[in-house]
């Protein structure tokens, strides 16, 4: 995505207001995600060893940050990506019952990001992972967890209204349920971003489902990793998959939004099914997958969703540097700052 500059943008909050909105956001959201999901918080890790199969890898083609460890004989570490299969272990770890869980503030650096209006270097997310029954891995209760975290967005929009009254909501009262194959369907002749594009300014707030699978045209709606979301098994609906993304319709760039990225986790059989598919059954031998295989984790729901996403998406601004600091090339600092939009 290139650099989006919006026609008329007005700067609704001077940065030293902005700081000060962010802390607070950030505050009140996690408090009401603990609440609402029973998570309690822990602390996590910025890096894992290289090689247990702990770190994300995302598409699987981001390369991850390494460095060697000079007291371990320069054994190599690496900069965590996301952390859905370390929440998993320390759920095991911690033995944490069915409807309760935990939560994080991840930091990770994502080097080979195309650097834009949502895409940084540095990510700030809260992971968070909740412990499940057989009973609850399906459809219906991933939706309904989908809908609590929907409902502390609108309560956090509408905080935001409280305090800056010029900051107008614009999100629907309810979140939008949509599988990824129904989207091909209704828009075959577009591209995944360009389905998400008209999906998410027809309704305002969707969650698209089933993200990792092929579809009936051979091809995913977008990557996922074959080891923490189950994007495989039947639903309900009668289509594959249990996972899927919160996408809102963002009205100051006017794109599709993506907020979070969360599913129900494979279990053992959707494990072999997903390695298979993706031809990595040889992680079959690293540390998660073979705790998983040997039933030594529990199930789980979990995902993650962006800090910086929240704020800038809350505080309707145009660039994620506006409410996070990180690293831009200096064009795009020149660009930003010539049409008021202000990195921090």
């Amino acid at each position: 995505m290139a650099l989006i500059i919006p026609k008329h943008y007005q700067l609704k909050l001077l940065p030293e207001t902005t700081e000060k909105a962010i802390q607070t956001m950030k505050i009140t959201f996690q408090e009401k995600l603990s609440k609402a999901l029973n998570l309690r918080r822990v602390t996590a890790p910025l890096f894992v060893m290289t090689g247990t199969g702990i770190n994300d890898d995302l598409n699987g083609t981001e390369r991850s940050v390494k460095f060697p460890i000079k007291c371990m004989g320069d054994r190599q570490a690496e900069v965590v990506h996301s952390l859905a299969k370390w929440k998993r272990m320390k759920l095991g770890a911690y033995q944490i019952a069915p409807g309760y869980g935990l939560y994080t503030d991840m930091n990770a650096i994502r080097s080979d990001e195309e650097l834009d209006n949502l895409h940084s270097l540095y990510v700030d997310q809260w992971d968070w992972e909740q412990t499940i029954s057989e009973d609850d891995r399906n459809l219906d209760y991933l939706k309904s967890v989908v809908e609590k975290i929907y409902k502390i967005v609108k309560e956090m929009e509408h905080m935001v209204y409280e305090q800056f009254p010029h900051i107008t909501p614009y999100l629907p009262e309810k979140i939008t349920f949509i599988h990824s194959e129904e989207l091909l369907q209704i828009y075959p002749d577009k591209t995944p971003k360009e389905r998400e594009t008209e999906v998410a300014k027809k309704y305002g707030a969707v969650f698209i489902m089933g993200i990792g699978n092929e579809l009936t045209n051979s091809e995913p709606h977008d990557g996922r990793a074959p080891d923490y979301d189950d994007w495989i098994t039947p639903n309900s609906d009668g289509y594959h998959g249990l996972n899927g993304d919160i996408v809102l319709w963002n009205p100051v760039l006017e794109i599709a939004f993506e907020l979070s990225s969360m599913g129900i986790r494979v279990d053992k059989e959707s494990l072999h099914k997903q390695l298979e598919a993706r031809n990595a059954t040889d992680r079959k031998d690293l540390e998660f997958h073979r705790m998983l295989l040997n039933d030594e984790l529990p199930l789980s729901i979990g995902g993650g969703i962006g800090q910086s996403r929240l704020c800038m998406f809350l505080l309707q601004k145009a660039h994620v540097g506006e409410v996070q600091a990180s690293i831009w090339p200096e064009e795009q600092i020149e660009e930003c700052r010539k049409h008021n939009i202000m990195l921090l």
